[in-house]
């Protein structure tokens, strides 16, 4: 059997049966289909709140539990983050009643498979090989250097990669992949108005706090343009490149000429 179980599956069971009889995790509609897979590229693009970071545990556990000695690469901004997420695969693991040792960023399953959470820096990731998943969390507000210091990892593995995030405006990899990257992504959209858990009624408190703006990107799914920014998200990138700080730039660009 093939480490891609995006793309194979496994012999047991699909990640969505495996999620509701051994996690205890009933997926909605969109869950089910981040669970489901059909590609080594998933984008998950959705709402505060939704469930994003449980369902890519739910994923971590199901690749590791079903595949003897995989390894799945877990990525968000901070260690923080990654110790929240990985305390979810924690607990996965333990309804499920698979037995594990580490740490609160590293996990080793009976069946040789190892689950790593890495910190949302470009140098500290580098050194794994061959991951069969990669999961990068709240990948908008993870440095483009980051993610392709990642993608070489799966050269020679086949391995799948999946991005889940909420929008953080027309910038960054997760933008570009979500507009630009092709059709070799599975693309699963998920806004605040179409799931039930989260009540209307706060839904409108929201939107009159927030703002129409900031209400579309935090629930709605949007990838807020340029209005907001102080610089146009393509030369802060070609400041990167250049090797300069966006700091010493020493001076802001007026909404008109934007």
């Amino acid at each position: 059997m093939g480490l891609n179980l995006l793309l194979e599956g496994p012999a047991s069971s699909s990640a969505v049966e495996f999620a509701e009889r051994r996690l205890g995790f009933v997926p909605d509609a969109a869950q089910r289909r981040v669970l489901e897979g059909g590609s080594r590229r998933l984008l998950l693009c959705c709402s505060r709140q939704w469930g994003k970071s449980t369902s890519a545990a739910a994923l971590t556990v199901y690749q590791a539990v079903e595949v003897a000695g995989a390894l799945v690469v877990c990525v968000s901004p901070t260690l923080r983050q990654t110790g929240e997420f990985l305390l979810k695969v924690r607990l996965f693991l333990d309804v499920a009643g698979v037995a594990y040792r580490g740490s609160k960023l590293s996990l080793t399953l009976a069946n040789g498979s190892r689950i790593v959470g890495l910190p949302g820096r470009e140098a500290n990731v580098r050194g794994y090989s061959a991951p069969s998943l990669v999961v990068i969390d709240e990948a908008a507000r993870v440095e483009d250097s980051l993610y392709y210091a990642l993608r070489p990892m799966l050269a020679t593995s086949g391995g799948s990669l999946a991005l889940l995030s909420t929008p953080f405006g027309e910038r960054g990899f997760f933008w570009k992949e979500w507009a630009q990257g092709g059709e070799q992504w599975t693309r699963v959209e998920a806004k605040a108005t179409e799931c039930a858990r989260i009540p209307a009624e706060f839904l409108e408190e929201e939107r009159a706090v927030q703002g129409a703006e900031w209400f579309a990107q935090e629930y709605l799914c949007s990838f807020v343009g340029m209005r907001n920014q102080a610089f146009r998200g393509e030369w802060l990138e070609a400041a990167k490149r250049e090797g300069l700080r966006a700091q010493a730039l020493g001076f802001r660009f007026k909404e008109s000429m934007l």
